[in-house]
């Protein structure tokens, strides 16, 4: 197989911070199959743009889903993060976890 993927880094972390919100960012890399330095990377531009909300609870991080937010880049007019995740089988409307 050649060395591309239909799914990209971004939407692999999306994916399984969708699964859990509050794995640890180690999983979240295996998740992935991404290096965790790649990983930590890919989550910080999700929390910048506004797609995922991270918050510390203790000593562990709880990441938060945004599934209204539009799909950035070309392609995707009206189209939500949570139109992309309901179509690769995930349910933004329980994504994350809501720590208290």
């Amino acid at each position: 197989m050649s060395g591309w993927s239909f799914i990209t880094n971004h939407t692999r972390v999306l994916q399984c911070i969708a699964s859990d919100g509050g794995a640890r960012l180690r999983d979240i890399a295996a998740c992935a199959d991404l290096t965790e330095r790649t990983t930590h990377t890919i989550v910080s531009d999700l929390c910048r743009d506004g797609y995922v909300s991270k918050r510390r609870v203790g000593t562990r991080n709880f990441y938060e889903i945004h599934p209204e937010q539009p799909l950035k880049g070309g392609g995707g007019e009206g189209r939500t993060v949570g139109d992309l995740l309901r179509a690769l089988g995930e349910h933004p409307a329980h994504a994350g976890v809501q720590a208290g």
